[in-house]
């Protein structure tokens, strides 16, 4: 039930008639009577118009020129919306050599201190031997972010709302080895269990490749059970049971930190993916409808973490 005060109308002259009603408006719950405009709807119109930026910048390694204008971009973006951002710059020890990093926070405030973290990285993987430009691995998450963070900005979050661009996801090898891959993630653990700050970030939804146009998420079974089950329920309620499955497998990823350090922690991620890796990850095979799909899931799923988190 909505109730418009402009729009209302109330037939007859009569004052105290006037009276009776609004009294009777106003002795329904609060949020009835003073209801605050709805955030906007994730729209992946524009989610697309920023993974398409991102992709002309071509590849985009730890280090390299092209991170460093991907930066550039999501600063900026971030900036024209009045979210500040933070460059949580760090040096990775790799198997080729130590490589500057740099993490970027965008903070929006929340009716309370604790933090609910929504974070993906925006590296893609070096490859010497062909040109890999990530459309959907590295740029699909970088985009999504950018677009959540103006939804975000204009809802009234219960929570402080941090997004994370995580540098350095990916291995600086050609194979994922020990040690050997999610650097920003676990310099962010680190840093925030010195700063102290580490008890506060209460839950973290991690997104990662989420442009896929034959999308198939599985629920990542080293997860925080209450967090997916929030998650996979509610894109079930929202009609998309045959995109967000049941069927579960482990998967290593930049939220595995945080759930070693104790955080609630889950990842939104589909594997399944034919050009994962390869010179075909280009924008052609990514599509806008996905990130539109997992865009609604993770804003319609906002409210019941909030609401587990404050019981």
């Amino acid at each position: 039930m909505t109730v418009r005060g402009s729009g209302f109308r109330v037939l007859g002259s009569s004052s105290w008639f006037r009276v009776l009603v609004l009294s009777a408006l106003c002795s329904l719950p609060s949020a009835l009577c003073a209801q605050a405009p709805s955030a906007p709807a994730f729209d992946s119109t524009k989610a697309y118009d920023h993974l398409r930026q991102i992709v002309s910048i071509g590849p985009r390694p730890s280090g390299s020129p092209g991170i460093e204008r991907t930066r550039e971009y999501i600063t900026e973006q971030l900036k024209t919306l009045g979210i500040p951002v933070t460059r949580q710059a760090f040096v990775a020890k790799t198997p080729i050599g130590e490589i500057p990093m740099v993490n970027l926070i965008a903070t929006i405030p929340g009716a309370r201190k604790e933090r609910i973290s929504i974070a993906g990285h925006y590296d893609t993987k070096l490859f010497r031997e062909f040109r890999f430009v990530g459309a959907n691995d590295g740029g699909s998450s970088t985009a999504f972010l950018i677009e959540l963070a103006r939804v975000l900005k204009a809802r009234a979050n219960g929570f402080t709302i941090e997004l994370i661009f995580f540098d350095g996801e990916e291995a600086t090898l050609r194979d994922w080895g020990a040690g050997d891959h999610t650097y920003g993630s676990q310099h962010y653990v680190d840093a925030a269990r010195k700063t102290g700050t580490l008890s506060a970030l209460k839950a973290l939804v991690l997104v990662d490749m989420i442009a896929d146009r034959s999308p198939r998420f599985l629920r990542e079974s080293n997860s925080t059970a209450w967090l997916t089950d929030i998650i996979w329920s509610t894109a079930q309620k929202m009609g998309h049971g045959s995109i967000f499955v049941g069927a579960g497998t482990a998967i290593e990823d930049d939220h595995v930190p945080f759930l070693n350090a104790g955080v609630a922690a889950t990842d939104i991620i589909d594997l399944d993916y034919a050009p994962w890796h390869t010179p075909g990850d280009t924008l052609d095979q990514t599509s806008a409808r996905t990130m539109q799909v997992v865009g609604d899931v993770v804003v319609g799923s906002l409210a019941s973490i909030e609401a587990r988190l404050s019981r």
